[in-house]
């Protein structure tokens, strides 16, 4: 596979993990960078290796030596660059989530169509072994008919001026962990596990705010088709940082330990009539499976598990979920 060569909008903290070492394990070019503070772009370059470091943004979506832009910026910044990126015919890897509100997605999945650009959503948790095997045995029975499936994140506080805590910059828990839980309950309602039966519905919503309209808590209740119950808790007032799933059935459970971090702990533990197991499934970043995977579909169009669309759909639900909490959506 021919190296793709990456451009990055922004300096930001994520980038390491979600790209500077995937693309360094897997032969890709980190070949530009750009950011607010052209000082914190030149470390940034320095300290990863990134061979150039532009002036703008624009620079980055415009330069021809770039095939794909990664776009980790804030939450409100996602559509706007995204757009750009498509405009210029590159090949977008976005942070999530995709954009501020299902509005915005909208425009950036019908963009990407038009202009025939490959878009992700990075959702990378969906591509590690662990998640995979868990909604393997999910929707193979193990745990018989499911009756509930639990999303729980938490983490300690960000800092007092960190963009997750800006309505402007499309902050709130909701917005920076639950995405992933209502991701993960779509994605059990895609795949026909018995008991779950088709996509979830939003049923309540409850929230504590930091400032008005930004969550700093925010647990969101769904009910399934096929009789199921699901819930996406997510604090940003936790002491300490945790990422599980549970999935409960008349037969046994599912839990996974660190969805998130499986590089930290692959555990799944599987629990039934015959026992416990548990199963460890490789502590590889999950962002490496997502650029390995993300790399073959802009390379020779390999088929990736949700695209654009799927992205629309789950900002809808976010935007739903907000409304449900009595809370304005981005």
């Amino acid at each position: 596979m021919t190296a793709l060569r990456i451009g990055v909008l922004g300096a930001s903290r994520i980038a390491e993990s979600a790209i500077v070492g995937p693309a360094a394990e897997l032969g890709h070019r980190l070949v530009a960078v750009a950011a607010r503070d052209r000082s914190r772009a030149e470390v940034f370059a320095e300290r990863y290796g990134v061979e150039r470091v532009l002036t703008s943004y624009q620079d980055v979506v415009e330069d021809p030596e770039v095939d794909v832009v990664y776009n980790p910026l804030a939450n409100s910044l996602h559509a706007p660059w995204n757009l750009a990126a498509i405009a210029a015919g590159k090949s977008v890897l976005s942070e999530k989530p995709f954009a501020a509100n299902r509005i915005q997605a909208e425009q950036v999945a019908a963009a990407a169509t038009s202009a025939g650009v490959r878009v992700l959503e990075g959702f990378h948790y969906f591509f590690h072994p662990v998640t995979q095997r868990a909604f393997e045995l999910a929707g193979a029975g193990t745990v018989g008919e499911v009756t509930r499936i639990e999303v729980r994140m938490a983490m300690p506080a960000p800092d007092e001026g960190d963009p997750r805590w800006s309505y402007d910059l499309a902050g709130g828990v909701l917005m920076d962990l639950g995405c992933y839980g209502l991701h993960i309950l779509r994605s059990l309602g895609r795949l026909g596990v018995p008991g779950v039966g088709g996509p979830p519905s939003i049923v309540g919503a409850r929230a504590e705010q930091r400032s008005p309209d930004v969550d700093a808590v925010c647990d969101v209740d769904v009910a399934f088709p096929g009789g199921a119950l699901g819930l996406s808790a997510n604090s940003m007032l936790a002491e300490d940082f945790s990422f599980t799933i549970r999935i409960a059935g008349r037969a046994g459970d599912l839990l996974v330990h660190d969805f998130i971090r499986p590089n930290h702990d692959d555990g799944l533990t599987v629990r039934t009539a015959a026992g416990t197991v548990v199963e460890r499934l490789g502590t590889r970043s999950s962002y490496s499976y997502q650029l390995a995977a993300f790399a073959a579909h802009v390379q020779d169009g390999s088929p990736l598990p949700f695209g654009p669309e799927d992205a629309v759909e789950n900002m809808a639900l976010v935007d739903a979920a907000y409304r449900a909490a009595g809370l304005s959506p981005r």
